[in-house]
């Protein structure tokens, strides 16, 4: 899986709003510094800055936690800073566990923000959607996307299961859901499509017809969701 790092932010936490302020140098017409309520909502606006977050969370209900190493990916507050508009689909060339172990390394430059398992399509998050992962080799792409990697091999026929491509289409549905993102080959791509990319998957075996057929079955079922604000 293409990545690359970026700077993260400092292991201190969130500095404190005057240091940011300062560091950051806001300035309205005349000079003058925002205070107060402006400069609250503006501070959670700054890509990299990492919002106080609850260990454990999820934003696919069902799904287990497990982080990928931070520097996997990048602290953001999507889609405030940036917007969610794609689906990026991937298969894993390898097992489950093996998927999950390289995106907790901090050497592999890359995770997913969910992985599905083949056998039962058990769902596992490893990164927040509010943040930036780095999975599509495309820094473009990693900021407008969430990156779904599926146990499978892309030119290994048969490595594609049932429950797996369902799990998935409900995944994608809530994520279609959250973000207004239209369930079409438009919006919802293979890692093969995205810019520059030398990968191949989800490969010739990924059936897109079935596929999205199952996610616009899975948004039907779906109460109605307020778009999140882009």
């Amino acid at each position: 899986m293409a990545g690359r790092a970026e700077p993260q932010p400092s292991a201190g936490g969130r500095p404190s709003r005057r240091g940011f302020l300062i560091g950051a140098g806001l300035v309205v017409t005349g000079a003058a510094v925002l205070w107060g309520d402006e400069a609250s909502r503006l501070w959670w606006k700054v890509p990299g800055v990492d919002k106080q977050r609850t260990d454990g969370d999820v934003d696919q209900p069902g799904a287990r936690w497990v982080p990928a190493s931070a520097r996997n990916l990048r602290t953001a507050d999507r889609p405030d800073d940036y917007r969610i508009d794609r689906i990026v689909i991937h298969t894993t060339e390898g097992s489950y566990d093996s998927a999950i172990r390289v995106f907790r390394d901090p050497l592999h430059a890359a995770a997913a923000h969910y992985v599905i398992r083949a056998e039962d399509g058990h769902i596992t998050q490893m990164a927040r959607e509010l943040d930036v992962a780095y999975h599509a080799g495309d820094r473009g792409y990693n900021e407008r996307s969430v990156g779904i990697e599926h146990e499978a091999f892309a030119h290994r026929k048969g490595t594609l299961t049932e429950v797996m491509y369902r799990s998935s289409a409900r995944l994608a549905a809530g994520i279609c859901a959250r973000y207004g993102i239209p369930v079409d080959r438009e919006h919802i791509v293979g890692h093969v499509e995205v810019p520059g990319t030398d990968h191949t998957d989800p490969g010739p075996y990924w059936d897109w017809d079935h596929y999205l057929g199952l996610v616009r079955q899975e948004t039907r079922r779906l109460a109605p969701l307020p778009a999140r604000s882009t």
